[in-house]
């Protein structure tokens, strides 16, 4: 399941590229999703958990730069994918990852215009022997915290604002200047090899508690029409149909087209 946004700009395709994809080289972990036992069980305070052999992972937002990078390479590993032959492909995607990495620095800090407050929620997990076998994700995402090497495995971002730039624009609630309470998730994806697991569920129903810690009334994402999985995903977390693009418009931008989802707040359990 990945749900892309165009907050992450496209750029060329590198040199002699193939529309064959990467085959996967790794062994699927097998995780399973539980909640925590008790606010002290992770550091998120209260977030899901994965499981694994004993291992947890915790759904929390960003703590360092260095996670957030890690965060910002998963997202590129899953939105961009290359045949082993395309040439150029890993300067390709260094270079997409240090732009989006600038950019969602400036919209945490609110250098952007529109992003009254903007934050990553990821799901990382301790880098250990039971995760070998994910050899190219572990060194992809991989970040170091307080001395204790960890993988980012899942990511998205909560945006509170009127809109995103080239997506479809949520109705509720009706434009105040004095008070904005709409939200977007956007960039909402999850490593390959733990796919089906839980994890992204997890990472919606944390971005729906710091939601309602912001004052959030209605919660937005958009997801690809041919996107079954997230379509899944979201109605499981909520999320109902509002409207979609256009097919005119999705062409022009080159991309399937979106549905729109809403999610009411007031509704949500306490």
């Amino acid at each position: 399941m990945a749900t892309a946004s165009r907050l992450l700009a496209p750029a060329p395709p590198p040199a002699a590229p193939s529309c064959r994809l990467l085959s996967n080289r790794v062994a699927v972990p097998r995780l399973r999703c539980r909640a925590s036992a008790s606010a002290s069980a992770s550091p998120a305070g209260g977030a899901a958990l994965l499981e694994r052999d004993g291992t947890a992972v915790a759904v929390r937002e960003f703590v360092t730069l260095d996670e957030l990078r890690a965060a910002v390479r998963l997202r590129v590993r899953t939105f961009y994918e290359y045949a082993f032959d395309s040439i150029g492909a890993e300067d390709h995607r260094t270079a997409l990852a240090d732009r989006e990495f600038d950019a969602l620095q400036d919209r945490i800090s609110g250098k952007m215009i529109n992003f009254q407050r903007v934050s990553c929620i990821n799901g990382t997990v301790p880098l250990s022997p039971s995760l070998m076998t994910a050899e190219e994700l572990c060194s992809v995402c991989k970040f170091v915290e307080d001395g204790e090497e960890r993988v980012v495995v899942g990511t998205l971002d909560i945006n509170q604002c009127l809109w995103l730039p080239d997506e479809l624009t949520g109705k509720r609630p009706g434009v105040n200047e004095d008070s904005q309470t709409r939200a977007y998730l956007s960039n909402v994806c999850v490593a390959k090899e733990l796919q089906k697991k839980g994890l992204g569920y997890a990472l919606v129903d944390k971005s729906k508690k710091l939601a309602r810690e912001w004052g959030i009334t209605d919660l937005y994402v958009h997801v690809a029409i041919n996107n079954i999985a997230g379509q899944k995903l979201y109605k499981k977390s909520g999320f109902v149909y509002e409207g979609e693009e256009p097919a005119w418009r999705a062409r022009f931008l080159g991309r399937p087209r979106r549905l729109l989802l809403w999610l009411d707040m007031n509704k949500e359990p306490l």
